[in-house]
């Protein structure tokens, strides 16, 4: 684990926090999904905290840039860039290379260990230097399913799109899912994604290239 503490720039008081939060559920019922939940509130906090003292945008756009750092899509590419995977414990059943969304959650779970082991401040900087939070005015908003809302309700404040599992394929451990893009009981779209919100978002990013190519 020497190697990875250098890769976080952080030194584990505990090693077995790191350790659990490294762990499949495949491989142990000591994992790291409780350490998930806790790491998910301080990343929107953190993340939170930082835009509104740094950022003077309004709160519609605060929000979004929120939800761009504390992605799906960004925490699993901050995942890979750090090369965390080859440190991750899975057991024999799990045969496939990790999902978007289980690198997102190792992502968040790594976040709560530090937090536990050093304490919210280093558990911050932590935050705000991995993600790169100070590069907020570059940031991409992949948040497709909010611009897609507000693309129709723009047109019709009583406009509304949902979304709606059609089909889900594949192992437990590397499942896929088909979801369907609604427009009130209309489908106008679907996609497939690795989980839910991944296809969700997909579905939406396609619509919105139609709308522009449409313009």
């Amino acid at each position: 684990m020497n190697n990875l503490n250098n890769v976080l720039n952080y030194t584990y008081k505990n090693p077995q926090l790191l350790e659990r939060a490294l762990t499949h559920s495949s491989y142990s019922k000591e994992n790291y999904e409780r350490l998930e939940f806790l790491g998910d509130s301080i990343l929107d906090f953190v993340v939170g905290d930082y835009l509104y003292k740094k950022c003077s945008e309004s709160e519609g756009k605060l929000s979004k840039l929120r939800a761009s750092f504390v992605s799906e899509q960004y925490l699993h590419k901050i995942f890979d860039e750090l090369d965390i995977e080859k440190f991750v414990k899975v057991g024999k059943s799990y045969k496939s290379e990790l999902t978007k969304s289980v690198k997102a959650d190792i992502f968040e779970a790594i976040v709560a260990s530090i937090y536990l082991d050093g304490g919210f401040e280093v558990a911050k900087k932590f935050v705000v230097n991995t993600l790169k939070l100070g590069n907020y005015k570059t940031i991409k908003d992949t948040d497709y399913k909010s611009q897609i809302q507000e693309y129709y309700q723009s047109l019709d404040k009583k406009n509304k799109i949902s979304y709606k599992l059609l089909k889900q394929e594949g192992s437990p451990h590397k499942p896929i899912f088909l979801v369907g893009v609604f427009f009130f009981l209309v489908q106008i779209g679907q996609a497939e994604g690795m989980s839910k919100h991944e296809a969700e978002q997909k579905g939406a990013e396609l619509i919105l290239r139609k709308l522009k190519k449409q313009k």
